[in-house]
C-alpha cells in the first residue's frame, strides 16, 4: 500500500494528543517542542531583553502558550497563527466526593458545548492541575495525570428505558457522575494523596485546590482501509495546535512570525488567558517596544500590516447527515483546509483575507475548501473573531474538516494535517502578506 500521507507527521501528532489530556498538558508539550527547536522561554514577570533574529515562547496560567521569532531586523508585520488548548469536557466539582448504591462517585461539571452520550461507558482516566501546600508553608502546582481507567459513567440497560432511541435528554446533574470505585466511605482526598506520591514522590502534602477532568484513555487510533482517518478525543482544538507549532518550527527565521495558543476558547474566551483577555496584546506591546518602533502609532502599524490565521476544526460533510449541511458548502475529510466564513461575524474571514488564504494554498500546492452553515441553523465561533475584536489584526478563519465535533472521541483525516502544515508554513514564510 502506498503511503498517502507523512506518517511521521501523524505519528507525532498521535502522540502528541495521548500526552495531552488538559490544556496544561498540552501547553507542557508544545513548550517541550519548543524549547527542543531553540525557543529561549520567558517570564511575564520578568523584564524582557529581546534580539532580533531570535525565538522565545511565554505561558500564561500555564495553559496557554505565545511563541514567536524575531526578523534580524526591525520588527515591522507578523505573520500569526491562532489555536486553542481547551476542549469540551467534564470536570470536577470542588466538593466532588458523593455516594450512590454503595459506590464512590465524584460530581462532575460540564465544561463547553459536550456531546454527552459518547461519554458512557467509556474506560476514564483523571487529569489537571493539583495546588499543594508543603509542611513549610509554600505552595507548589503539579500536573497530575492518572492515565489507566480507573471510572466509567455506565449505561442503563434498554430494558429499563425501552424508549431510549427515540431520543432520551441526559441530565448532567443526575447521571453523568462517573463510578470509581465500590465503597460508602472513600473519599477523593485519600485518593488524590496516593496519586500524587505515586507521580511525584509528595508525601504529607496538603491538597489545597485543583482543576481536574475525566478523559477518555482510549489512545489515537488511525481508521480505515487505508488508514485515511485519525480518530481521537481533543482533535478539536489540539489538531489545530499541533499543525500550527508544526509550521512554526518548520519555517524559516527571516520573517516575523507568532503562534498563539489560548485557553477557554470553549467556554468563551472571557479570561486573563483566553482569547478575550490580554495575553497576545501584552506580548505584542512589549514586542513594539523592544524590537519594533516603541511608539503607539508604531504598535496601531505593526497589528495593522500584521495577518492572523485563526486555525480551529470545521465541520465535515457527514454521510449519514448530509441534509445538515448546505449542499455547496460540504467540506470533504482529505479535501484540504477550510476557510470558515459566517455574514454575521461569527468567522472573521473577509474577502480580503479569504484571498490571501487562498493565495497561499495555491502556492502550497494544496486544495482549499469553503464553509458556511445552513441559513436555518446556527452558526458556531471561534477565537477569530475575538481576536480580530480585541487586536484589531486582520484575520481569517480556517480549519481541517472533521466529524463528531465536541464528542468524546472526533475524527480527522489523516492527509488534510499535511495539507494544512504546508499551507501555514508557506505562509509564514512569505515576505508580503498584502
Amino acid at each position: 500500500m502506498s503511503e498517502a500521507f507523512n506518517a511521521d507527521r501523524v505519528t507525532r501528532l498521535c502522540d502528541f494528543l495521548h500526552q495531552s489530556p488538559t490544556p496544561w498538558h498540552a501547553t507542557r508539550c508544545m513548550a517541550e517542542r519548543l524549547e527542543q527547536a531553540g525557543f529561549v522561554r520567558l517570564e511575564e514577570t520578568a523584564s524582557w531583553q529581546l534580539k532580533p533574529g531570535k525565538r522565545y515562547y511565554v505561558t500564561r496560567n500555564d495553559s496557554s502558550v505565545i511563541a514567536f521569532q524575531l526578523p534580524a531586523e526591525k520588527l515591522t508585520s507578523l505573520r500569526m497563527l491562532g489555536a486553542h488548548t481547551d476542549s469540551p469536557g467534564l470536570r470536577l466539582k470542588p466538593n466532588a466526593t458523593q455516594y450512590a448504591a454503595g459506590w464512590l462517585q465524584l460530581g462532575v461539571q460540564v465544561y463547553g458545548g459536550v456531546l454527552l452520550a459518547p461519554w458512557f461507558d467509556r474506560d476514564l482516566g483523571l487529569a489537571g492541575r493539583v495546588h499543594v501546600r508543603h509542611a513549610d508553608g509554600h505552595l507548589e502546582s503539579v500536573l497530575l495525570n492518572i492515565d489507566r481507567p480507573i471510572a466509567m459513567v455506565p449505561s442503563l440497560a434498554i430494558h429499563l428505558d425501552r424508549d431510549v432511541n427515540a431520543g432520551r435528554v441526559i441530565n448532567p446533574q443526575t447521571q453523568m457522575s462517573p463510578v470509581v470505585m465500590q465503597s460508602d466511605s472513600a473519599q477523593l482526598s485519600d485518593l488524590l494523596a496516593d496519586w500524587l506520591e505515586e507521580q511525584h514522590g509528595l508525601r504529607a502534602v496538603e491538597v489545597v485546590d485543583f482543576e481536574l477532568g475525566f478523559y477518555d484513555v482510549q489512545p489515537p487510533s488511525l481508521v480505515g482501509l487505508r488508514q485515511e482517518l485519525v480518530a481521537s478525543a481533543r482533535l478539536d482544538n489540539l489538531l489545530s495546535c499541533f499543525v500550527g507549532l508544526e509550521a512554526m518550527l518548520a519555517c524559516d527565521a527571516s520573517q516575523g512570525a507568532l503562534l498563539v495558543a489560548n485557553d477557554h476558547e470553549e467556554v468563551g474566551s472571557a479570561s486573563a488567558c483566553g482569547a478575550q483577555g490580554p495575553f497576545l496584546g501584552d506580548v505584542l506591546k512589549r514586542l513594539n517596544a523592544q524590537v519594533g518602533g516603541a511608539t503607539e502609532e508604531s504598535l496601531i502599524q505593526l497589528i495593522q500590516s500584521s495577518l492572523m490565521i485563526s486555525c480551529d476544526n470545521a465541520h465535515a460533510l457527514h454521510p449519514n447527515f448530509q441534509d445538515k449541511h448546505d449542499e455547496r458548502h460540504g467540506p470533504a475529510i482529505n479535501g484540504g483546509p477550510v476557510i470558515k466564513v459566517n455574514a454575521n461575524q461569527r468567522y472573521a474571514t473577509n474577502s480580503v483575507t479569504g484571498a490571501l488564504f487562498r493565495d497561499v494554498c495555491r502556492e502550497a500546492d494544496v486544495p482549499v475548501q469553503s464553509f458556511v452553515t445552513r441559513s436555518d441553523m446556527g452558526c458556531g465561533s471561534t477565537i477569530g473573531p475575538i481576536t480580530a475584536t480585541e487586536v484589531g489584526v486582520p484575520t481569517i478563519d480556517v480549519g481541517l474538516p472533521q466529524w463528531a465535533m465536541h464528542s468524546v472521541r472526533e475524527t480527522a483525516g489523516t492527509r488534510d494535517v499535511d495539507y494544512l502544515t504546508q499551507a501555514l508554513t508557506v505562509f509564514l514564510n512569505r515576505s508580503e502578506l498584502r
